[in-house]
């Protein structure tokens, strides 16, 4: 029995979350409706009008639901869109930001310095964003993307899978550069590029957060300790040893982050060129250096 159109549920569903304050209410109340339909935005135009059933409306609004309380989207929907790439995503990984393009778009242009082949680390690779990328844009490069979680590792594969790259990524379980296993051991490769987007909140900030962020992202992505720094000091003192000549290190930072770690770097003359770029916001995000 036709009870509702696809207009009014989705009009119900607008002010269902605008009453929960979630920012972009429209947006994300048609792309539950696109979602649980598997359609495009043309359907939204073509079958405003037309009737659902009372089966269509209950699982629409259990969706709107979960998204009013403040479980992020992408979750609810399963993919996030990352340098025009489709990610797969789930509460076992950070959920890709534009932000992290940046890192990405900055990599890219320190590639064409590389003649032939050349390698790369992703550290930390969480969804495999930053390593799917790098295989995606840099045809020549053979790449490495490690993370501590299991789960990550595994989500992180199947986006390569997904994107047809999967057979020039290797991926590793690490605590950065240890090797986890039945016995952990060094990761003794040498790169031409090691690329990471670590942990970098520090934890008081984490409560601070949006509940989308601090509620639903893995805490394991997020947690940089008690000045957010914790990681950018391991990757200072030990990404050197796995550069090869000329090599580079390419890191996302938190905006208000440039000066405490270019001082890291430079702290353990073995870096030149550090440069701190910023990102369409004029906010500070990516950190290079080279190997001195």
């Amino acid at each position: 029995m036709m009870l509702i159109t696809f207009g009014q549920i989705l009009e119900i569903g607008t002010q269902r979350l605008k009453q929960s304050n979630i920012d972009n209410a429209e947006q994300d109340a048609q792309s539950l409706l696109l979602y649980m339909m598997n359609e495009d935005r043309t359907f939204i135009y073509i079958h405003k009008n037309d009737g659902t059933d009372e089966s269509h409306a209950e699982h629409y609004f259990s969706l709107i639901d979960r998204r009013a309380e403040g479980e992020p989207l992408q979750y609810i929907i399963g993919e996030q869109e990352f340098m025009g790439l489709p990610f797969k995503v789930t509460p076992a990984v950070l959920i890709p930001r534009q932000d992290t393009e940046t890192l990405m778009e900055t990599a890219i242009l320190l590639s064409k310095n590389f003649r032939g082949g050349f390698s790369v680390l992703d550290m930390c690779t969480g969804s495999g964003a930053i390593a799917v990328s790098a295989a995606h844009f840099m045809p020549k490069a053979k790449i490495t993307a490690c993370d501590i979680s299991a789960e990550a590792l595994e989500i992180a594969a199947e986006n390569a899978e997904k994107n047809g790259v999967s057979g020039r990524i290797k991926f590793r379980q690490s605590d950065l550069f240890t090797l986890k296993g039945k016995k952990d051991k060094p990761l003794k490769d040498k790169f031409n590029m090691i690329l990471s987007n670590p942990p970098y909140i520090a934890t008081d900030v984490i409560g601070t957060l949006q509940t989308e962020v601090k509620d639903y992202e893995p805490m394991l992505a997020l947690d940089g300790g008690a000045d957010g720094l914790d990681f950018y000091r391991r990757l200072a003192a030990e990404s050197a040893d796995h550069l090869k000549k000329n090599g580079y290190l390419v890191m996302e930072i938190g905006y208000d982050q440039g000066q405490a770690v270019t001082d890291l770097l430079e702290g353990t003359g073995r870096f030149k060129d550090i440069f701190v770029h910023k990102d369409l916001a004029r906010l500070d995000r990516v950190v290079t250096a080279r190997l001195a």
